[in-house]
């Protein structure tokens, strides 16, 4: 069973990923947050920032693109291959009104006929990378995935990445496990995603669909950093390990962003999930959320996380940025 973390807009950047290799037991695998080509053909510097193997070495790095142009998929997919990357996955998994608009993300799956032509265009390019897919299982309804996987189960993706949400339910419906059953006729690697939030939850998505050869986990894996140290049996992990993971994550975007405020900002968006590990630390993680000065910031996020009661197995419980 290969466990991955899924890509975090705000989140899941490459500060995140080299601190949460460090100090936590890591993912298989790791998906950027998705990068969406344009016809000028120019990978902007904030992705190249991102994506720059020297800033992921020892990460299991999987780039994710997002467009609706087979010709713009192309010339990314040999550009992340020039750069050493040997698979890409291709999102059509985001719920975003914005991006939904443009036909992309879950907003291409309705458009099936697009989508398959999308397809032929790109698996008979010769040299791309692996590609492996994620998707939703519709548009409006659960009905539209039979569809879907006719489309799918005809191309060499080399892994389908099965949210188990319509692009309407956003993600605050309760994701739809039961409609996941209609992927089991994919022919290759099959992964699963969607409110996997604790060990137990997926265990028993293990357990309810043994073919699975893995588990995306997200919100849950940000939530609780050490998620994956206790799906392999390890026990929950040390305050001293998530102190150095915040500071290295804190110092990284200090120097990325050239301003420790605009690094607060970003820090804010990762203590949104983080405070699930702090129980009963309410009126400190408020104060933290309403900081303005770096200084402020530093010394709300060094008092709850040296002396705030830590909960090592918490598990997400919704929520957002502070």
């Amino acid at each position: 069973m290969l466990y991955s973390f899924a890509p975090m807009e705000g989140v899941t950047g490459y500060a995140f990923r080299l601190a949460h290799i460090k100090y936590f037991t890591p993912a298989d695998r790791y998906y950027a947050p998705f990068y969406s080509p344009t016809r000028e053909h120019v990978i902007p510097p904030r992705v190249l920032r991102e994506l720059d193997p020297e800033h992921n070495r020892g990460v299991p790095l999987v780039p994710q693109l997002l467009c609706r142009s087979p010709e713009d998929f192309v010339w990314a997919a040999r550009a992340l291959a020039e750069m050493g990357y040997a698979e890409l996955n291709f999102n059509l998994g985001c719920p975003s009104g914005t991006v939904a608009a443009k036909g992309k993300g879950s907003g291409f799956l309705a458009f099936p006929e697009e989508l398959e032509r999308f397809f032929e265009r790109v698996f008979t390019e010769p040299g791309l990378p692996r590609i492996s897919v994620k998707t939703r299982l519709g548009v409006e309804s659960p009905e539209e995935f039979e569809r879907l996987m006719g489309i799918y189960s005809r191309f060499p993706i080399s892994e389908l990445i099965v949210h188990a949400r319509v692009r309407r339910d956003m993600y605050k419906l309760p994701a739809r496990p039961e409609h996941f059953a209609g992927a089991l006729v994919f022919p290759g690697p099959l992964s699963y995603n969607g409110d996997l939030f604790s060990a137990a939850d997926v265990r028993d998505i293990q357990a309810r669909y043994p073919q699975l050869g893995g588990v995306m986990l997200g919100r849950g894996a940000a939530a609780n950093p050490g998620l994956f140290g206790l799906l392999r049996g390890g026990a929950g992990f040390g305050r001293e390990a998530l102190l150095g993971f915040h500071d290295e994550i804190y110092e990284r975007c200090c120097s990325d962003f050239g301003s420790k405020g605009s690094a607060v900002l970003r820090m804010k968006e990762l203590w949104g999930y983080l405070r699930c590990l702090f129980p009963g630390a309410e009126k400190e993680l408020k104060r933290l959320g309403k900081t303005r000065r770096p200084e402020d910031y530093e010394q709300a996020a060094r008092e709850i996380l040296r002396y705030s009661p830590l909960d090592t197995g918490a598990a997400y419980e919704g929520g957002g940025c502070l």
